[in-house]
C-alpha cells in the first residue's frame, strides 16, 4: 500500500524524523484556514500517489492565505497521470540551501535491503541514475544489522556528502530507516531531503509503501488505505480474498497460479491481435482451490467489468484436480444464475483431466466452450469478445 505525502509526514513526525509542519485541506477554505494557522509562507501540494506534480501544477508557493486559497481552488480537481486530486497538503515553507536524495528499500533481487542516496537531490532520481550513476550510492544493508550510526555514515561518504554535513544527515537516515522497520515497509524515500538556511536537515516529501503480508501486526495500517479511491471491483475482489488486478481490456482471466495467470495474459493479448486489438481485462489467480464458491465469486467480479465480453478460464490440474475444479465451474454457473451473461471459454488440463470435460461436457451449459489447448482457448475467448 502506497502512502500520501501527508501520511508518510505524519508517520515520519511519529518517530522523530525532522520534517516542516503541514495541515491537509479538501476544499479552498480550508486551505486558507489551514495557512493561516501556519502563518508565513507556505506550500500547497497536491495529494496523489504519483510522481511529477510539480510540473502538472500540483504544487504551488503562497505567500498568504489569500494566494493558498487560490492555490487550493486551481490544485483541487486537477488531473494529474490520470489522478484527480481531491486533497492538498499546506505545508510550511523553508528557506533551502541544498537538496539530497535518501531511500531504503527491499530488494528482491539480492533478498536485502539497498540504500541509495546522493548528495544530488532535486532532479528524477531515474534521470540522475541513468545520467550520472556514479553520484548515486548503491549500499546494501544487511536486514540483521540494519542501519545504525556507523552504517548511516558509510552511506553519507559513499553518497559523498561533505565531511562537515556527515554527522548531520547521518543520523536522520537512521531515523528513517526506524520507519521503514517498525512499518514493515517496502519503501521508505525523501525527495528532497534538504539543509535549510538554519543549518537543519529536513524531510521535505516523503513516499513509503507498506507491505500488506504484514498489515497484522499493524491494525492501524487499515486507516491509511484510501478505500474510496481503491478501484470497487478490486475491493470487493480483497473482500473475497481473491488474487485481482483489473486491467482495461475485454477478455476476463481466471486461472490458477501467478506463472499461468501470467502466461495467460501474454496468450490472450497475441491472439487478440487478430481479433481487432482484444486484450486481456484482468489478471485472477485463483491459487490452488477452485471450490464452487471460489469459482463464483472470481466469475461475479470478473462478470461485474462492464469491459469484460468473455471470459477465460485457464486451470491446470495439480492438487486440485481438474474434475474439481468442472464441479467447481458447474456449480458456480448455478450460483450466479442470470447474472453469467457472458461466454465462458474453459481449457483444463492436468490431474484427471478427461473427467474434468467430461462433466463439463454432460452440464453443457450453453455459455460454456471447451477449448483443447491454451492457444485455442485464448483464440476462441479473444474472438467471442470481438464479437
Amino acid at each position: 500500500m502506497d502512502l500520501y505525502e501527508y501520511q508518510a509526514r505524519d508517520m515520519f513526525e511519529s518517530y522523530g524524523v525532522p520534517v516542516l509542519p503541514g495541515i491537509i485541506a479538501d476544499t479552498p477554505a480550508e486551505a486558507r484556514a489551514a495557512a493561516e494557522k501556519l502563518g508565513g509562507v507556505v506550500v500547497v501540494k497536491a495529494q496523489v500517489k504519483v510522481g511529477g506534480r510539480g510540473k502538472a501544477g500540483g504544487v504551488k508557493v503562497a505567500k498568504n492565505p489569500d494566494e493558498a486559497e487560490a492555490a487550493a481552488e486551481a490544485i483541487l480537481g486537477l488531473d494529474i497521470k490520470g489522478h484527480v486530486v481531491k486533497r492538498v497538503m499546506i505545508a510550511a515553507g523553508a528557506r533551502i540551501t541544498e537538496e539530497y536524495y535518501f531511500s531504503v528499500l527491499l530488494d528482491r533481487a539480492n533478498r536485502s535491503y539497498l540504500s541509495l542516496s546522493s548528495f544530488e537531490g532535486g532532479m528524477e532520481i531515474e534521470q540522475l541514475a541513468e545520467e550520472r550513476p556514479e553520484a548515486l550510492a548503491r549500499i546494501e544493508v544487511n536486514p540483521i544489522s540494519g542501519i545504525d550510526l556507523a552504517k548511516a555514515k558509510e552511506i553519507a561518504v559513499a553518497a559523498k556528502f561533505p565531511a562537515e554535513l556527515i554527522d548531520k544527515v547521518a543520523p536522520v537516515m537512521v531515523k528513517l530507516y526506524e520507519v521503514y522497520t517498525g512499518e514493515d515497509a517496502t519503501l521508505v524515500e525523501v525527495n528532497p531531503l534538504v539543509l535549510t538556511e538554519e543549518g537543519d536537515i529536513v524531510a521535505l516529501d516523503g513516499k513509503v509503501s507498506l507491505d500488506e503480508n504484514a498489515a497484522f501486526r499493524h491494525p492501524n495500517h487499515e486507516a491509511l488505505e484510501d478505500k474510496a479511491a481503491a478501484d470497487p471491483l478490486e475491493a470487493k475482489a480483497k473482500a473475497m480474498d481473491l488474487n485481482y488486478v483489473k486491467l482495461d481490456g475485454q477478455v476476463g482471466i481466471i486461472g490458477n497460479g501467478a506463472g499461468l495467470v501470467m502466461s495467460t495474459l501474454d496468450v490472450v493479448a497475441y491472439a487478440g491481435e487478430k481479433h481487432g486489438g482484444v486484450k486481456p481485462a484482468n489478471f485472477l489467480d485463483i491459487g490452488g482451490g477452485a471450490s464452487a464458491e471460489v469459482m463464483a465469486n472470481g466469475l461475479e467480479v470478473i462478470l461485474g467489468d462492464s469491459q469484460v465480453k468473455s471470459v477465460f478460464v485457464n486451470v491446470f490440474g495439480g492438487i486440485t484436480a481438474c474434475d474439481a475444479v468442472a464441479n467447481g465451474i458447474v456449480a458456480a454457473l448455478e450460483i450466479l444464475g442470470s447474472s453469467a451473461s457472458k461466454p465462458l471459454v474453459v481449457r483444463l488440463d492436468g490431474n484427471n483431466v478427461e473427467e474434468g470435460r467430461r462433466i463439463l461436457a454432460e452440464a453443457n451449459h450453453p455459455l460454456v466452450t471447451l477449448a483443447a489447448g491454451m492457444d485455442e482457448g485464448a483464440d476462441k475467448a479473444a474472438e467471442l469478445a470481438a464479437k
